[in-house]
């Protein structure tokens, strides 16, 4: 069932609740309210809600809860949700090599599937936004954009598309299979149609369309450049993985003569309509050529981990100033397929260096919000919970058992196991009650993720 606009006068109350606005000023109330209108946020403060409030539809008692604005995904392969499990203890280029085959026998019938066990996923753990970074398009395999498109809308999950691609085969010094690619100017041709068909870039809009190539080793430098162009002439953003392994920075010399950063440069993709995901193996000068141009990065720290990438600087990020947002990844390299839980691993993983101050509990939650709304240019919209903004909103349960002993709500969500969500709204939606998705029956769901599974492994 697709989730309908709300009515534009239509209340919902949530009171006697902790909140953590994560605005400028982290502003946080122990026992406040919010009140939703609409798609949109008309008031927050600490308190009751004012008694003259009319036509409220719903009244929330958020007694022993935590409410946050809903999380942002700023990086995510949806298709890989049905390859879960597979090249366990692989480095990035040995798992391209062992998945890539696979990933090229995908459809329209088999992203639909994965779309929706990814987007559940998010949702479940909640997050309210999510950018999908899809890339591969097999000749023969139907419109698998438009069902990733398709997938989430059911669901009722805000929407960034990223139009990806892959121009640079094995026979041309890359690692994806020569039938995994595309030809360059029917990419260009597609990404700009992608635009036209799905971009709304209106205030609210449930639906975004990005250009993204894939990666420097799997993408041609006239690609890059065109994309950087093309992205422009229709005012969207740019994505791709950057500087995610130390082999990545070795092939980047060898075919490139230069690091990924600089390589980046020369071909356009640094500045404020562009991020990056991983951005691992960065050195000084790299993070002064982000903060300078205000490129962002989405730092996907479980996925880092998995694939034994390393830890990103995001300490020294957010010091130079550089917009650094939270990402799952594919679901390949971090099963979970959760964002919520990216926030203790942020916290954790930053500061395996010996530094307990490396990232804070709220640092966490920023990246996770504010962080992610700034790396997809929404940081207008959604991202923090302020009048005016749109009703993108997680409501946790942080009196259970798991819980209840932990003085600080926001510790008690970012340092403890993931809370219970007793409900996220979307657009002023409760998309999610008492943990369970409201828009689609979950069972469906998976039921129809493990047979796209099944049949895609049965491609071989």
């Amino acid at each position: 069932m697709a989730v309908q606009p709300p009515a534009a006068d239509r209340r919902i109350v949530i009171e006697n609740v902790a909140i953590a606005t994560v605005d400028a000023h982290d502003t946080e109330y122990a026992r406040g309210h919010v009140v939703l209108r609409g798609n949109t946020v008309e008031s927050v403060g600490d308190g009751p809600a004012p008694a003259w409030l009319e036509n409220v539809a719903r009244r929330i008692n958020g007694e022993g809860h935590l409410l946050t604005p809903g999380l942002v995904n700023t990086h995510h392969h949806f298709y890989q949700w049905i390859t879960r499990g597979l090249a366990q203890d692989s480095i990035l280029f040995d798992w391209l090599v062992a998945l890539y085959p696979t990933w090229a026998r995908i459809d329209e019938d088999l992203v639909h599937a994965a779309t929706q066990g990814s987007a559940a996923a998010l949702l479940k753990s909640g997050c309210t936004t999510a950018s999908d970074h899809h890339y591969v398009f097999p000749r023969g395999g139907g419109d698998v954009l438009g069902a990733s498109v398709a997938g989430v809308q059911e669901l009722g999950l805000r929407f960034t598309a990223l139009r990806g691609s892959m121009d640079r085969s094995q026979k041309d010094g890359g690692l994806p299979p020569d039938h995994a690619v595309e030809d360059t100017d029917e990419i260009l041709a597609a990404s700009e149609s992608a635009v036209d068909k799905w971009h709304d870039a209106s205030f609210g809009s449930m639906l975004q369309v990005a250009i993204a190539p894939c990666s420097p080793f799997s993408v041609s430098t006239e690609l890059m450049r065109r994309s950087a162009e093309l992205a422009r002439r229709k005012g969207v953003r740019l994505h791709t993985h950057g500087s995610e392994t130390a082999e990545e920075e070795e092939f980047c010399k060898q075919l490139f003569g230069m690091g990924p950063t600089d390589y980046f440069e020369s071909t356009g993709w640094l500045g404020e309509d562009v991020w990056m995901a991983h951005c691992v193996h960065m050195n000084d000068s790299d993070l002064a050529k982000f903060a300078e141009t205000g490129t962002g990065v989405a730092h996907c720290p479980s996925s880092n981990a998995r694939l034994a990438a390393g830890i990103a600087r995001v300490p020294d990020m957010l010091r130079a100033g550089v917009p650094v947002g939270l990402g799952v990844d594919g679901t390949a390299s971090n099963e979970s397929g959760e964002l919520g839980t990216e926030l203790r691993n942020a916290l954790l993983i930053n500061r395996l260096h010996g530094r307990p101050d490396a990232l804070t509990v709220r640092q966490a939650l920023r990246l996770g919000t504010m962080g992610g709304a700034r790396v997809l240019g929404r940081q207008d919209e959604i991202g923090s919970i302020e009048p005016g903004k749109l009703a993108d909103l997680a409501l946790w349960k942080v009196d259970g058992v798991l819980h209840s002993s932990i003085a600080d709500p926001v510790a008690a969500l970012v340092l403890g196991a993931l809370p219970p969500l007793a409900a996220l709204f979307v657009n002023g939606n409760a998309v999610v009650e008492n943990g369970r998705l409201t828009t689609v029956d979950e069972d469906r769901i998976a039921l129809a993720a493990a047979r796209a599974a099944r049949d895609l492994a049965s491609r071989g």
